[in-house]
């Protein structure tokens, strides 16, 4: 099978599968009994993928195995490199759900046979059963990530075997992209909620919206996956894809977050990346997939460790009964082995740590009161406070409405002549005030007057000196 180019999208618009690569394995019988292509083209895979992928002569080197080991069995390297073989010994997941919300899980493959137990279909587009794959390019996703982490084999020692391989499993379809007319948002909002509802213990997502914040409709779905105790483990995103840092839903407090390490242990490249979110590490690179028509894959991509670590998860529940989703995450992060690039713990690329599935299930680890991720509770309480006051409740019967009073109508007259209040409120009151005017300076003049003519010296009834009397 081709693997798909390395693309970038805007992240506004990118919403997608997380995966980087993928590859037929040569030699390797698919669920039919057919034999993959020996020699599966690359073009266009990233030079980094190329030279962890493909050997000199142009074929994918899974091992070596003896002519009596069955090669999708010793490829799958993460089983005993992160103690999964280990954990057997104590469980392997009976009892317990895993919800994959991806693209759907191929009817076909055996290695599927009796562990799917349910299923829906959200893209608009998929089965009602959510087991016909969905989408031109991520079809057969659903089915990979599905195999890592609950695939029963084809035989007690053959085919690929899944992390929990007891579980049940859940198949959710949605569509990627353009694939539903659905909006993408609704789509897992709902899908949500139906895993929760048809007893989902794990709830494997396995893909990113490159952006860091995520619609309201998604606060109340996880929410409602938190209450009920569900234990939701995400896929980081991977670079080779054009995710440079995590985006919802790894941003979302309370969920598990998987970063992507290659076969040596060391943060990978291409098929991981880096945020303070990432909760644990495991393996993404060389991982094997069964794909919707049985054929067996390689692929990388933290879309294939989100699963194993979902898997992981699955045999916690099952070894521990009694622990909630929350002490179901604890033990998982507690336990994680140190890895050696990580400079802090938790640290931007690793997390806690490498997963290990022995200790996870075996080991003794302090009960704790909180998700160790983060608690979307008090995150909503602080960043949709304007959303937190209830709506006012709308009323059972109508409103009525009494009649508006009759408008007062406009006087005719000529806006020169003058009307009642101008003369009440203006003319009387001015020509009054003007005639007081009057009268009081009037009075003050006569006054006046006679206080000067008062004043002026009368004429002497005495002869002058000058002119005597003739």
């Amino acid at each position: 099978m081709p693997r798909r180019a390395r693309r970038r999208v805007p992240a506004a618009l990118a919403i997608a599968a997380l995966l980087s690569g993928i590859a037929a394995l040569p030699g390797v019988a698919d669920a039919a009994g057919a034999t993959a292509a020996a020699t599966p083209s690359i073009t266009g895979a990233p030079a980094a993928e190329r030279s962890a992928s493909v050997a000199t002569d142009g074929r994918v080197p899974v091992v070596d195995p003896t002519p009596t080991a069955d090669p999708a069995r010793a490829a799958e390297y993460w089983l005993d490199q992160y103690g999964i073989r280990s954990a057997w010994q104590t469980t392997r997941g009976k009892g317990t759900t895993i919800a994959v919300i991806d693209t759907g899980i191929g009817r076909g493959p055996v290695e599927f046979s009796g562990a799917v137990v349910g299923g829906t279909d959200f893209s608009g587009v998929g089965a009602s059963d959510g087991r016909q794959p969905v989408g031109a390019v991520d079809a057969n996703h659903g089915s990979w990530v599905a195999s890592l982490a609950a695939a029963r084999g084809t035989g007690p020692d053959t085919g690929m075997i899944g992390v929990a391989p007891e579980a049940s499993l859940l198949s959710i379809s949605i569509g990627f992209g353009a694939t539903s007319s659905v909006p993408f948002v609704q789509q897992v909002a709902d899908a949500m909620r139906w895993a929760v509802d048809h007893g989902a213990d794990v709830i494997n997502l396995s893909f990113t919206t490159n952006t860091l914040t995520w619609d309201r409709a998604w606060d109340d779905a996880f929410l409602y996956a938190f209450d009920h105790d569900v234990v939701v483990v995400v896929a980081a995103g991977n670079k080779g894809s054009g995710t440079d840092e995590v985006g919802a839903p790894a941003t979302i407090p309370g969920v598990l977050t998987v970063g992507g390490v290659g076969r040596t242990e060391v943060a990978s490249e291409e098929a991981s990346t880096q945020g303070i979110t990432i909760g644990i590490s495991a393996p993404s690179e060389q991982l094997l997939g069964v794909s919707s028509d049985g054929q067996l894959v390689q692929w990388n991509g933290t879309s294939g460790a989100a699963p194993i670590v979902a898997g992981i998860a699955a045999l916690v529940r099952a070894a521990h009964p009694d622990l909630d989703s929350n002490n179901v995450i604890n033990r998982i992060i507690r336990t994680a082995r140190p890895a050696a690039g990580a400079t802090s713990v938790p640290d931007e690329k690793y997390g806690y740590g490498l997963v290990d599935a022995n200790a996870a299930v075996t080991g003794s680890v302090a009960s704790v009161d909180a998700n160790p991720m983060g608690n979307l509770h008090e995150w909503v309480r602080l960043f949709r406070r304007a959303d937190a006051s209830p709506a006012p409740a709308p009323s059972s019967s109508a409103f009525v409405v009494p009649d508006l009073p009759e408008a007062d109508r406009p006087d005719a007259r000529s806006p020169l002549l003058p009307s009642t209040d101008t003369l009440l409120y203006g003319s009387v009151p001015l020509a009054a005030g003007t005639l007081a005017a009057i009268l009081v300076a009037l009075g003050v003049t006569a006054a006046a007057r006679r206080i000067r003519s008062e004043r002026a010296p009368r004429p002497s009834s005495r002869p002058s000196k000058e002119f005597p009397h003739l």
